[in-house]
This record gives structure tokens, sequence and C-alpha cells, in this order.
């Protein structure tokens, strides 16, 4: 192993955790022992960590953990240490890497396929194994994407999960083509965000729906061409109104059991409806009849995998794709970050920085 001294037996690390199940003041800041990595993993120094609703689930019970648990499953960092059993080592020790978020076993049917996000052993980064929300981490080695020039730390754990998402929702899942029309919801969460900037860059109209004011003007900055305050205006009328009554080709939806309905109701002839996401519930009535006679497509898309990470980083180094951070903070506050997340009180990201 290099640098074995790194992953030394009796080392410890700063990190946030959950003992028991609940809100935000269940989390801890203190000391835990310093992994070391084990066969074909490699240890890497957190820099950055993104701060995601999946955190959220976990320390809620919603995606069950196993306790004492550290989330954190958006990191970027250097590469400390390998562990045994390396055939390959991705970036030598020292390098500024991204970790792909998306665990998969390599072997089944769906990995040999190269989707890996659909793994039938698959995991996530911080549910199953534990997450970054610490000073360092151990990961699959499979899952070191290196950083391109230009791209810093807080920057790829903007990007490692959101836009990644938003990415394959919309390009490859969806298959938003130039001169259709995308409805994104949420635009002020990180995956909205992103997909507002992804389906300009693909040449598609916007239309997004945000919770206030404020991010009207912040959703138009990124170039949504036109918003809707959803607490203010019916966003399935407004969609009708501002397409002519023909709806939109794609719907971004992630929202869940509060818009399902009208985001189906929203799409025109042949529109594709792709979700990545249920954080109001996971249930939606559907019209059925509606699916068939306009040839509707209900689309899942889960996440992304190294491919994507590694095209979404190269975007954003060639600056065509920006990363949205609303914030900032040191890893003793994570607790205020997922707090702030809860009560939709930020627009993009925000990110841990453990060097701070």
């Amino acid at each position: 192993m290099t640098a074995a001294s790194e992953g030394a037996t009796g080392a410890t690390m700063k990190a946030v955790w959950f003992s028991e199940l609940g809100g935000p003041e269940k989390l801890t800041f203190g000391d835990q022992p310093r992994p070391t990595p084990g066969l074909e993993q490699a240890l890497v120094r957190v820099q950055a960590c993104g701060v995601n609703r999946l955190d959220i689930y976990a320390r809620s019970g919603r995606t069950p953990v196993r306790l004492p648990h550290i989330s954190g499953s958006e990191a970027a960092g250097e590469v400390v240490a390998y562990g045994p059993g390396v055939a390959r080592e991705p970036a030598p020790v020292g390098a500024r890497v991204a970790i792909a978020p998306y665990l998969f076993c390599g072997q089944c049917e769906y990995c040999r396929l190269g989707d890996e996000t659909i793994c039938v052993r698959g995991d996530i980064l911080g549910l199953a194994s534990q997450g970054a929300f610490a000073e360092y981490v151990v990961v699959p080695v499979s899952s070191l994407v290196p950083l391109p020039d230009g791209v810093d730390a807080v920057s790829a754990a903007s990007v490692g999960l959101a836009m990644i998402t938003s990415w394959r929702l919309l390009i490859h899942r969806a298959r938003l083509q130039a001169g259709e029309t995308a409805l994104v919801h949420a635009a002020g969460s990180g995956v909205g965000s992103a997909a507002v900037q992804i389906a300009k860059l693909a040449g598609a109209r916007v239309i997004a729906t945000v919770g206030s004011s404020e991010k009207m003007a912040l959703a138009q900055k990124l170039g949504a061409d036109e918003v809707i305050n959803y607490r203010e205006q019916d966003f399935a009328q407004e969609v009708r109104r501002l397409t002519g009554k023909r709806g939109v080709s794609v719907v971004v939806e992630h929202v869940g059991a509060d818009t399902w309905e009208k985001s189906v109701s929203c799409l025109g002839r042949g529109g594709r409806l792709a979700i990545c996401g249920a954080t109001t519930g996971n249930e939606g009535k559907t019209n059925l009849w509606s699916l068939f006679a306009k040839e509707l497509s209900l689309i899942g898309s889960y996440g992304g995998t190294r491919a994507d990470l590694a095209t979404v980083l190269g975007l954003v180094a060639a600056g065509k794709l920006k990363p949205v951070i609303h914030r900032t903070l040191p890893l003793e506050n994570v607790a205020e970050a997922q707090r702030m997340l809860e009560e939709r009180a930020t627009f993009g990201k925000i990110v841990i920085d453990t060097t701070k």
C-alpha cells in the first residue's frame, strides 16, 4: 500500500456523524478513527463535500443506514494512499480527484452494459458505506475521477452528484433536443440549477419554477427563458399559457407527489417526463388516457456514471457549465447546512469545505 502511514491504526480524524435518527440536533462533530483502505480501495483526504437531501433522508430514517453513520456523498479531495490489490492507480498519490458517488460491482449484467447506476449490488457513497463528512474517506479505486485543471475541490463537490444527475436525466434518458421546451422544477435546488444550464446548453427553451421572487431573478441569470413562482401562480396553467396550450417537450421532475399530476398535464404530444427524485412523497396520480392518447413517456433516471462525472467536470473546466454555490461552511457546521436545505433557504448548493 502506498503511503501506508496515512491510514495507520490508531489515527483519528474529524468527522460529523449520527448515532440515532432524528433532526439536525442528532449530528455530532468530533473525532473518529481514520479509515484504512482495504482491497482495491483508496484513501482520500476530503477537501470538500456537497450537502444533499440524501443526507437528510439517511439522518431521518427515510433511507435506512447502519448506525453510527457518517453521511456525505458528493466529495472531492486528494489521493493519500491505495490499499492492496490495486492493479492500476487511476491517479498518483497526491493527485486531485472527484469521487463518483454511485458505487457499483462492475460484474453484474447492468455494469457490463455500462449502466453503473442500476447495478444490482449498487450503493451511493454515504449510504451503506461511510460517507465524506469527514477529513478522510475510503472509496473503491474505480470511483476516482481525476480533476481537470481549473476545477477546484469545492466546485467539483458542488457538481459531483446533483449536476451529473441532471446531465444523465436530460441528455441520456429524456434525450432533450435543440428547439424543444423543458420545464425544470425547483430551479433553486442543486438538480434544478444544473438542469436549467444543461437544457440551455442543449439548445432548449427553459421554463423554470421557483418559490420566491428572489429566486426568480437568480433563475433568469442562469438562463431560464421564463420563470414561474409556484407559490403565487399555478405552474400548470402558466405552462399552458407560455406554450400556447401545446405543452412542453420534457419535464424535469424531482419534487414528487406535490407536483406529479400537474407535471404530467404539462407535457405536449410525444412529451417525456423524467423523474430523479421524490422529495414530497413517493405516490403520484397519472391520467392514463392522456398517457397513451398523447403518446407520453414517463422515464426514471437515477444518478450518473463515472463517465457522466468526467464529462460534467470537463464542461465546468471549459466554462460551459457553472457550479452554483449558495454557501460554503466548515465541517463542524453540517447541521446548519442541513437545516438550510430543509428550510429551502438556498439557491444552488451548500458545500462543506473541510479545509476551513
